[in-house]
């Protein structure tokens, strides 16, 4: 259950400007445990630096980022992971190399020390580490794959282990960032499901241009129209909401 009370992650006045360029301004945003909360906007919106200010990856001009109440605005990007704010990336970051479970007991190892040559030991002398990688694949429904290289993962497989190492690090907000890009229909529907189930224990910020899987999975949407959010509600609410509809909709949606 959503507790409106008390956000994990809560956002005021977050504003990012290069030079006399406003990317991103006064945004508010609250993510709640058990939601998917979708941020949609055409390219331009400020989604991508919005979520780059949100994990610690680029730094604020104005406005806070509270962790359950804690002021993380100037914590930097590995601190605020190690604080519970996890993150995917629109292009594949796996180690294509390595198999499905070293990619997974990496991101939790590297979560675990604070010398980042740790993460080079061998994984029998770690094995906090391989117990967070297996659970984290099966949270992703990987577990057939552990042994597997991960280049050898179809596309809609590697964006599920990206997912995976982000929840071997043990977050309590999950940043995604385009995870359906590419996908097949089979694809995405492998990982609505997943995206469901996280949500159970996680507050998640969905970044996504696939309007019909954000409006299928979305619990709440922000959208954007440059650099400035014009609406948040529920997906219902946003179907219709005449500013949206006519700065960013349009066309697309149906009655």
């Amino acid at each position: 259950m959503t507790d409106v009370q008390h956000p994990k992650l809560s956002v005021r006045g977050l504003t990012r400007r290069f030079g006399g360029l406003i990317a991103v301004k006064d945004v508010d945003l609250d993510l709640h445990e058990g939601e998917v909360h979708a941020v949609i906007g055409t390219n331009g919106a400020g989604k991508s630096t919005l979520i780059n200010m949100l994990s610690g990856e680029m730094p604020v001009s104005s406005g806070t980022i509270k962790l359950e109440g804690k002021d993380v605005t100037r914590m930097p990007q590995p601190h605020r992971s190690k604080a519970g704010i996890g993150r995917s990336y629109q292009r594949t970051t796996i180690f294509q190399e390595f198999t499905v479970l070293e990619n997974c007991r990496l991101a939790a190892q590297a979560q675990s020390h604070t010398r980042p040559w740790h993460i080079w030991q061998a994984s029998q002398h770690c094995a906090s580490s391989l117990e967070r990688a297996r659970d984290a694949l099966g949270r992703a429904g990987l577990e057939a794959y552990a042994n597997t290289h991960a280049g050898s993962l179809s596309h809609g497989a590697k964006r599920q282990l990206e997912v995976a190492m982000c929840l071997a690090t043990q977050p309590q907000v999950l940043l995604l960032d385009e995870p359906l890009a590419g996908m097949g229909s089979e694809e995405t529907e492998r990982m609505l499901g997943l995206l469901g189930d996280l949500k159970s224990g996680h507050a998640v910020l969905l970044v996504e241009h696939d309007m019909d899987a954000v409006f299928r999975i979305a619990d709440r949407i922000t959208v954007m129209v440059n650099g400035s959010v014009v609406a948040t509600a529920t997906p219902d609410r946003i179907r219709i909401d005449p500013v949206v509809r006519t700065a960013y909709l349009g066309e697309e949606q149906h009655d």
